[in-house]
């Protein structure tokens, strides 16, 4: 079936040069009895337009790496110099733009000035944006967007994909410099997640509403007097001017929290140590959370979603590895377990699970992201069992969603109920294209089993892509992480040998910044491993316990059997953290 007539709003009576919808509806109904010829000619031309859409140019584009480069500069371009993040308001954290500026930062082949533009852009923004109303200081985690162009006043509604992309971000940016700033944003962000969106069954909640009481911001707002009353005078003294008490309210007559202004300034300004500011500072933080947990809390839409889920479980994983802190991969394993046990069945996935029930036929970006987590989860801690799956999803992407005759991926499967344009999307929204995930996770997949049908596969997208890419490169940003995966194959270390000792290795890995890296740490008595895999083994020559075998893509050195050598090729391939 083929709709022939759309629109967005008609009123009850005639106005304003519109029809009622009454009327409009007995002109639908004649159309539709006298003229059915010419709208079969209009279906016509609207389908023959639908398919351009996804059709590829009959221009050939080969990518070059210029386009990181391009891509780059335009970051730079759009990049606010005074607030951080990129354009005017509304504004939105864009993980995926910053994302991409710390790996172009990590190029070995550019110059240091374009290094230093690119760092100061991607920390400078997510500074700010920590810093910003747009985090909720009290109780963690980020809300949609800013309404402003200083990321003061957010609209207040959490979402899951936004938050997984962030507590990623933020954890990637404390590996490279230890902020104090980046490890508590992480830590009060994975908090809330455990504390109001994990389910007891273990899958995570999608939002939580803006609104309360039918009320936006309600929530999170304060009264000078409310905050005088409950806190006390040393503890006032300090969080006053940090989140600008001392001057005008800056919500609609109240105070939303944002950084006025720094430690660092209210540490001179009142002659007080770091110590003294952190422990009034955060002695009137719990105070004000516990008195806000009284409160009527906005609602909370407790559908469980395949594709965020995925999203959160990559972010915990990484931001796991990054604090080193195992409560974090423990809540990703019960999310993962809860998608594995509820919502694939028959080698295939749910998109959603509500009130006992797992229905719809997962889409790409659900597929995609769910393979790129058990990647990351697979460097937190190794489970062959999940390898093996991430192999089951990765064949069921190449057979049921792969456009055969000109490369790319449908956004629904083979056997998804016929619509009217079958899409295929490939750039970059509220959340990275499926095309990109897919074609960055079937690379790290393919090098890490040596197995070239998921890296041809995607080659195919990248090809199918690149007219669009070379179009608008900032659209596209997760498709160029795919295609300088394909570029610079990345690193890969297995580590292998006795479990008590490939901990200290494993967490060495884990140090400094090093976006093309991939670590996976497989105790010796693990069995049923894939070749690619099983034939890296423990050499018993090795007196410290662990061999490493480190490979760029396929092409592997010789096996490394002292951790001071491990070092020193780590050290040389990562860009190790700076205290701050």
């Amino acid at each position: 079936q083929m709709p022939f007539f759309g629109g967005t709003y008609f009123p009850d009576e005639p106005r304003h040069g519109l029809p009622s919808f009454k009327e409009l509806l007995h002109h639908i109904s004649d159309f539709y009895q006298n003229r059915r010829e010419e709208i079969g000619t209009q279906n016509e031309s609207m389908n023959t337009a639908l398919q351009n859409i996804y059709q590829p140019s009959y221009t050939e584009v080969n990518l070059t790496p210029d386009i990181l480069d391009s891509c780059n500069q335009l970051l730079e371009q759009t990049f606010d110099a005074e607030h951080g993040g990129f354009g005017n308001a509304p504004k939105f954290p864009h993980p995926s733009h910053i994302e991409r500026l710390l790996r172009f930062y990590a190029q070995s082949k550019i110059t240091d000035i374009e290094k230093s533009r690119a760092l100061h852009a991607a920390i400078f923004s997510l500074e700010k944006m920590a810093a910003g109303g747009i985090y909720d200081h009290l109780g963690g985690g980020f809300s949609r967007y800013s309404v402003d162009q200083y990321w003061m006043i957010p609209h207040f509604e959490k979402m899951l994909y936004d938050n997984g992309p962030l507590l990623a971000l933020y954890a990637q940016a404390f590996s490279l410099n230890y902020s104090e700033q980046f490890k508590k944003t992480c830590e009060g962000t994975t908090e809330w997640l455990m504390r109001e969106m994990q389910s007891p069954e273990g899958g995570y909640y999608s939002t939580l509403d803006a609104d309360s009481e039918g009320v936006e911001g309600k929530f999170y707002v304060w009264d000078r007097a409310e905050i005088q009353s409950i806190l006390s005078t040393d503890e006032y003294a300090v969080f006053a001017p940090h989140f600008g008490f001392d001057g005008v309210a800056n919500f609609e007559g109240q105070y939303h929290l944002h950084v006025f202004k720094t430690e660092k300034q209210i540490c001179e300004d009142q002659s007080i140590s770091s110590v003294e500011f952190n422990k009034r500072l955060d002695s009137a933080k719990s105070k004000l959370f516990a008195l806000r947990e009284k409160r009527i809390k906005p609602g909370r839409d407790e559908k469980i979603l395949t594709s965020w889920n995925a999203l959160m479980i990559r972010g915990m994983a990484i931001a796991g590895r990054a604090l080193n802190n195992k409560e974090y991969i423990d809540s990703a394993d019960r999310a993962l377990d809860f998608i594995r046990n509820t919502m694939w069945e028959n080698q295939r996935l749910f998109a959603t699970y509500k009130d006992g029930k797992a229905h719809l036929g997962a889409y790409l970006d659900d597929y995609a992201n769910l393979l790129n987590a058990l990647l990351e989860i697979l460097q937190a801690r190794w489970n062959t069992k999940d390898l093996n799956w991430a192999c089951e999803i990765a064949d069921v992407i190449l057979e049921q969603f792969e456009d055969p005759e000109f490369g790319g991926f449908y956004f629904t499967s083979s056997d998804h109920e016929q619509l009217i344009q079958r899409p295929k999307t490939i750039s970059d929204d509220s959340t990275p294209s499926g095309n990109g995930i897919a074609a960055f996770a079937l690379t790290r997949l393919g090098y890490l089993l040596a197995e070239s049908k998921y890296i041809q596969a995607a080659k195919r997208v990248l090809k199918f892509a690149a007219q669009a890419i070379s179009q608008s490169p900032l659209g596209h940003t997760s498709l160029l992480n795919a295609f300088e995966e394909q570029l610079c194959p990345p690193q890969i270390i297995i580590l292998c040998g006795e479990k008590e000792a490939l901990t200290k290795w494993h967490e060495e890995c884990n140090h400094g910044y090093a976006p093309q890296r991939l670590v996976f740490s497989i105790d010796e008595d693990k069995k049923d491993l894939p070749d690619a895999v099983a034939e890296k083994k423990h050499k018993t020559s090795s007196t410290e316990g662990v061999t490493a075998y480190v490979c760029k893509g396929i092409k592997c050195d010789a096996p490394v059997e002292t951790f001071a050598e491990l070092q020193k090729i780590l050290a040389e391939t990562s860009i190790q953290p700076t205290t701050n």
